[in-house]
């Protein structure tokens, strides 16, 4: 059995309707096998089935699952930091991950260990043993594997995994995080927060992902591409940012 660990768990929720029993049927089952967790389940207007029925309909059976509308959300980023708001309130430790199974909630306990042994920050990492990738596209996969390739060259950052979205935080990090204006709009937001917390206390925990969509929008590629070059610009006037 698990130690008890307070903690919090960020979940931007999309569209989820497909995978919806089944994620959170395991994140329900850990739970259980911890003893302890709650999770922060983000709706927006992004979101056009019945995701924010299904979520609140679970919030009313099961008091761990609580369900943040958010209409205001402009982004995904906006959708953690939502959620963020709400976990810091009341958790030591607070996880983000993905739905629709892109994450596995089997990896939280190895995430709460992490974070319990001294570490502020736990990244979950693909690319290190223990880790994969898999249901994703080539597209995908080179993205991801040269994302962290040109942030570790340009940034300075020494991680096997600059891009992925699975990782916890202690929550005096959080409330860092929530005090700084990040840049980022959608995917580069994994890799700016590494950078910014890159000397905090960290360790990289073995993920297995799957991606639910083969596509990434050019627009989300132009933002990180601007971000990049910006904490780029700034290391060379030896500006660089660290929170």
């Amino acid at each position: 059995m698990e130690r008890k660990y307070n903690f919090g768990v960020v979940i931007p929720m999309a569209n989820e309707s497909a995978s919806f029993a089944l994620f959170t049927g395991k994140l329900a089952e850990m739970f259980d096998y911890l003893g302890s967790g709650t999770a922060y389940l983000v709706v927006d207007k992004v979101s056009k089935d019945n995701t924010l029925e299904l979520c609140r309909g679970l919030s009313e059976r099961d008091g761990r699952f609580r369900t943040v509308w958010s209409p205001e959300n402009r982004n995904v980023v906006d959708a953690y930091i939502r959620g963020y708001k709400e976990a810091v309130k009341e958790h030591d430790f607070i996880i983000e991950m993905d739905a629709g199974m892109s994450h596995d909630p089997s990896a939280l306990p190895m995430f709460l260990r992490v974070l319990n042994e001294g570490n502020e920050c736990a990244f979950g990492s693909r690319f290190i043993n223990g880790g994969s990738i898999w249901q994703s596209s080539l597209k995908r996969t080179f993205l991801s594997r040269t994302g962290t390739i040109l942030a570790n060259v340009l940034l300075g950052t020494r991680m096997k995994d600059m891009t992925s979205g699975y990782q916890g935080f202690h929550v005096g990090v959080v409330c860092d995080l929530l005090n700084y204006q990040l840049l980022s709009k959608a995917h580069f937001y994994q890799t700016e927060v590494r950078y910014l917390l890159r000397k905090r206390r960290y360790m990289e925990v073995p993920i297995h992902y799957r991606a639910p969509s083969p596509s990434v929008s050019k627009k989300a590629i132009k933002n990180s591409v601007e971000v990049l070059l910006y904490y780029f610009i700034q290391r060379l006037k030896c500006k660089s940012k660290a929170i």
